[in-house]
């Protein structure tokens, strides 16, 4: 049981980006000049590797993180077989309404490559798919492609991404030619310019920067340069004394400074035309860490709740983070993880200490999209799957028994909105609870509520696209056949102020009776704070095996809904006294008592209803700018911004969810069908008085 590859030479990296901008057409290219895939993908054409499920494949997006293993020698080290590198590669979506998928692929990533449009620049989802990067502090590098479509800017594109995203990112490179005219690529550091040859460009041949280029590449070299110099003290010097610096310094400066996130190198090129993605990889090796240059993975120890780390060596006990879990029709449920610490030997056993159960490892796989290759071991720095486990879900971590530890978990976002959803035979309905289960499994931002019993269910989901992938997978994959109702938007209730009431339940009859009686405080907490129950009882006023099934009580109460039936959220119960009978006490007795004096006492503390706010970003040709405006106002919407770009009108916005469906069409007509959207859930607001009465008053009907 030996590694292949030394840890050194791992790279384990996402592609992440707005929809459309070339993220599965780049990481198509790059499978196919890494030898995993010899033809091309093409989106269009429904051939794409990483894009296999049939939804993906039909409607030309990606829906679910594919994970893939290729190998890479740097083109200048071409023929040294020494230099090899295995790099794991994630293809994430790039709609809205699968950011689960790009949230919990960069929580396990080392490092990313941002691709952006050429025309476009920075787009909505660009913005949002950076953020999330830096919640989880991953290094990376940035990939402007599609310089061959009509409007391609690089440096349009290059200024978009530091005024709007970072003014750390250094362009490494500079296009010969744009649109049509698109022909190699100069690399700054080398000033070398760069052909792509042969075969779908797979030749990468080496050439003189073109005279008519070369005063336009030093000036952009010396702004690159500066950069890089101004990272480290003895470069600085150097630079500022006029002396001449080796390109495998700066390099290894450059390389550094990626690491800590305190520079980002921009690339270029054109995935669909077959230039620029070799450079991409080599700046992966070049620039984008191993395992081996991060910080050791913090988590918390079982037996003494103290932080501890566990460094990526694989002499260190095993720790490994589930990422992903996903049906196959083959070989049932796959766990997607990924390998922090120590090794890992097929039928061994594992702990998990989020559920405390021990799972046995029966088969390994590394995963090539929907393929599978079975090994018997795994190492530090490995993303594998494996398949069999029973009570293990996204976020969960696996160890040693030995050294019990829980890593950070992935938080993901609710729900905001819902469809009523009923099976169309007493076959379906066997069949829906089993499916809705296992998709419910897999996604953790897809929720299922209601009695599978009575066919009444409601899914929710991130969106509506989300929810119609969701019915159309229980068809395909499951055989479900459903009715679904309108889509709905996912209210909450919450409350204003502070307010005590007193809760009890009493019955008597015949033999044991049933006491239980409560005191509550409740207090509204800040938005998205959730729920916290304290416990004040003093001087056994309540016994203590009764304090639980309050909590319950008061739990179960707040997710029936008290003003029109959505959730209460974000609010602290204080139970702070109460009464018990030593013989007809009960937990049920305590959980009704609970409920009730929660419910009274959310009632006094003035409850009010709460909505998703959407941030909308129209684009529009600027002859339909009063008209679109005046839309989104008679929606609620509040104009935040507007700007200008290129002949196009851009009108930011936050705007109720409730407002907003069927806004494709509309859009449609009020531009001569030219105008195209993105919105992108914002935070839970107040719904207004009146509205909110008209939302009571429908439900209740």
């Amino acid at each position: 049981m030996s590694r292949l590859y030394p840890i050194e030479k791992y790279r384990n990296i996402g592609i992440i980006a707005h929809i459309d901008a070339g993220k599965t057409t780049t990481t198509e290219r790059i499978l196919f000049y890494t030898g995993v895939s010899h033809k091309l993908g093409d989106i269009d054409e429904g051939t794409t590797v990483m894009d296999w499920m049939a939804q993906e494949r039909e409607r030309g997006i990606t829906i679910t993180s594919a994970a893939i293993t290729c190998f890479w020698i740097r083109t200048r080290d071409v023929g040294n077989k020494e230099k090899e590198h295995r790099i794991n590669i994630i293809d994430t979506p790039g709609h809205i309404d699968f950011t689960a998928e790009v949230q919990r692929s960069l929580r396990v990533l080392d490092g990313a490559v941002v691709v952006f449009d050429g025309v476009a620049g920075v787009e909505p989802q660009s913005e949002t798919v950076w953020r999330q990067a830096d919640k989880f502090g991953v290094p990376r590098i940035c990939f402007i492609n599609k310089l061959d479509r009509t409007g391609a800017s690089f440096e349009k594109a290059f200024h978009s991404i530091q005024s709007k995203l970072t003014p750390n990112a250094v362009a490494l490179q500079f296009p010969i030619g744009e649109e049509d005219a698109f022909s190699s690529i100069i690399d700054l550091l080398a000033m070398k310019a760069y052909t792509f040859e042969g075969e779908l460009g797979s030749q990468v041949k080496e050439a003189e920067i073109p005279v008519s280029m070369l005063a336009k590449a030093k000036e952009w070299r010396q702004k690159l340069v500066e950069k890089i110099a101004g990272e480290d003290q003895g470069l600085l010097e150097a630079y500022i004394a006029g002396s001449e610096i080796s390109t495998e310094k700066l390099r290894a400066v450059l390389r550094k400074a990626t690491l800590n996130n305190t520079l980002i190198p921009v690339f270029t090129g054109s995935s669909l035309k077959n230039k620029g993605v070799q450079l991409v990889l080599d700046g992966v090796l070049d620039y984008l860490p191993s395992p081996a240059d991060l910080p050791s993975v913090k988590g918390i120890d079982v037996k003494t709740s103290q932080e501890i780390t566990r460094s990526p060596k694989d002499e260190e006990h095993f720790s490994a983070l589930a990422f992903k879990i996903a049906s196959d029709p083959y070989v049932g449920t796959l766990t997607y993880f990924r390998v922090y610490s120590g090794s890992l030997q097929k039928g061994s056993y594992v702990l998990n200490t989020i559920s405390g159960e021990t799972e046995r490892i029966s088969r390994i796989f590394r995963m090539h999209a929907n393929d599978r290759e079975e090994v018997d071991d795994l190492f530090a720095g490995d993303i594998a799957a494996t398949v069999g486990l029973k009570d293990t879900s996204t976020g969960h971590t696996l160890c040693d028994s030995a050294a019990p530890i829980i890593l950070e978990q992935i938080s993901f976002p609710d729900p905001v909105i819902s469809i009523r959803i009923e099976p169309k035979t007493k076959a379906d309905q066997e069949k829906m609870g089993l499916a809705l289960k296992r998709l419910s499994d897999e996604d953790p931002t897809f929720h299922v509520k209601g009695n599978l019993e009575t066919g009444d269910t409601l899914i929710a989901g991130m969106g509506e696209l989300h929810l119609e992938i969701i019915v159309d997978r229980m068809k395909r994959e499951f055989g479900v056949q459903a009715n679904v109702g309108r889509p709905q938007v996912a209210y909450k209730e919450t409350i204003k102020k502070e307010a005590t009431a007193e809760g009890k339940y009493v019955r008597q009859s015949g033999g044991k009776g049933q006491y239980g009686h409560v005191f509550l405080k409740v207090q509204p907490k800040a938005r998205g704070e959730g729920f916290e129950f304290v416990d004040e009882i003093k001087g056994g006023a309540i016994p203590k095996e009764f304090i639980s099934p309050v909590e319950k009580g008061i739990k179960e109460a707040m997710d029936k809904g008290i003003l029109a039936g959505y959730p209460l959220v974000d609010l602290q119960a204080t139970l702070f006294d109460g009464s018990f009978h030593e013989v007809d006490s009960s937990e049920f007795a305590f959980k009704i008592a609970a409920s009730m004096a929660l419910q009274d006492a959310a009632k006094r503390a003035g409850l009010v209803l709460l909505e998703p706010v959407m941030s909308l970003e129209v684009m529009i040709p600027a002859d339909f700018l009063g008209d679109v405006i005046g839309d989104i106002s008679s929606k609620r919407g509040r104009i935040e911004e507007t700007e200008d770009k290129v002949n196009l009108k851009i009108i930011k916005a936050k705007i109720p969810l409730a407002e907003m469906f069927g806004y494709a069409t509309t859009l449609r007509s009020l531009t001569e069908g030219r105008g195209t959207f993105t919105m992108e859930f914002d935070a839970y607001e107040e719904v207004p008085g009146n509205v909110s009465q008209e939302i009571i008053e429908g439900k209740r009907r």
